[in-house]
């Protein structure tokens, strides 16, 4: 195992030899300790993580040529496929590395890099999903109103805060984790660095992170979900108040494929984040990980695009000027 030695007060320098020592090269245990579920599980995961890369770049390219798409729905939606892609290639391209490999190792600053970009993309998605949410609440809600209230100007600042509470969430965690002195193993219980798993590797007071954790967390997450709920609330208020069949069913087409993808992604990141890491079982914490990282990043353009009458309108019209030119 490699190790050098840390000075407690400066964590970004080698310093002279002191009492403690942290581990600079970790080994990843991974999903399965199981020789034999090794390819099954790479060949899995390398077609989801393709399948993922393909219709979410798909779904950002199509937006951006489609004149008629170009609207605050199709905005948020490009960029929760960026998010979804960027999320995804964090964390699935290292863990297929280390499928097809002997030894799954990640050194301590490409641990502490993916944890942060991890956390940058996690929690934006978050924040996004609330600001559809808020864009089909008023599209429905409101629709004489709907350019009004969604303006460009909006649509830009909506985003804009969904990636700064991102990247400012992420940064807290990431300096709290630096501090720590992770020097009882250099084997990491999971298939990726994540939080509660690093900190099971402290030989420092992990309480500030563990309140961290759980604060933070509970802002992402519940913050997010109680907007989506009242959201929802009042569009569903909204459609049962239409005496137009056709319109009811519209409506209810146009958000339901939100909520799906919604509750699998905020429910799997709550029973991972929002409970103690004292509570939290790492073992079903990988299986809950696999949802919010690679099931959800794959499923959400396509449902999005299957269930949405523009998308495809918009894929045909484009798919027949590339077979007539």
């Amino acid at each position: 195992m490699k190790i050098h030695l840390f000075s407690l007060k400066n964590f970004n320098r080698i310093m002279e030899p002191g009492n403690h020592s942290t581990v600079t090269e970790f080994i990843l245990a991974g999903l399965s300790e199981q020789s034999e579920f090794q390819l099954p599980l790479f060949l899995l995961f390398l077609g989801i993580y393709l399948l993922t890369v393909v219709v979410n770049i798909g779904m950002i390219i199509l937006i951006e040529l489609s004149s008629h798409l170009h609207t605050p729905m199709y905005f948020f939606l490009s960029n929760l496929s960026f998010s979804d892609l960027c999320h995804s290639t964090v964390i699935t391209p290292k863990m297929l590395v280390n499928l097809v490999m002997e030894k799954n190792t990640i050194s301590y600053p490409e641990c502490m890099t993916q944890l942060y970009f991890f956390l940058i993309f996690a929690i934006s998605e978050c924040h996004m999903l609330a600001a559809m949410a808020y864009d089909c609440y008023v599209a429905i809600c409101s629709p004489l109103l709907y350019s009004v209230i969604m303006s460009h100007h909006l649509c830009f600042w909506l985003t804009a805060g969904v990636y700064i509470l991102g990247i400012i969430g992420s940064t807290i965690h990431t300096v709290f984790m630096l501090r720590l002195l992770l020097c009882k193993t250099n084997v990491i219980n999971h298939y990726f660095c994540d939080l509660f798993p690093l900190l099971e590797l402290s030989c420092s007071s992990i309480y500030i992170n563990e309140l961290l954790v759980l604060f933070l967390s509970a802002f992402n997450i519940l913050t997010p979900t109680l907007t989506i709920l009242g959201s929802y609330i009042f569009i569903i208020a909204s459609i049962l108040r239409i005496h137009s069949t056709e319109g009811r069913g519209k409506a209810f087409s146009t958000c339901s494929s939100h909520i799906s993808t919604v509750a699998l992604f905020f429910g799997s990141l709550a029973f991972m984040y929002l409970q103690p890491s004292t509570v939290n079982s790492m073992d079903q914490g990988k299986v809950s990980s696999v949802f919010y990282t690679t099931v959800v990043p794959m499923l959400n353009p396509l449902i999005y695009s299957l269930r949405n009458k523009d998308v495809k309108s918009a894929l045909k019209k484009i798919l027949d000027r590339q077979a007539y030119s």
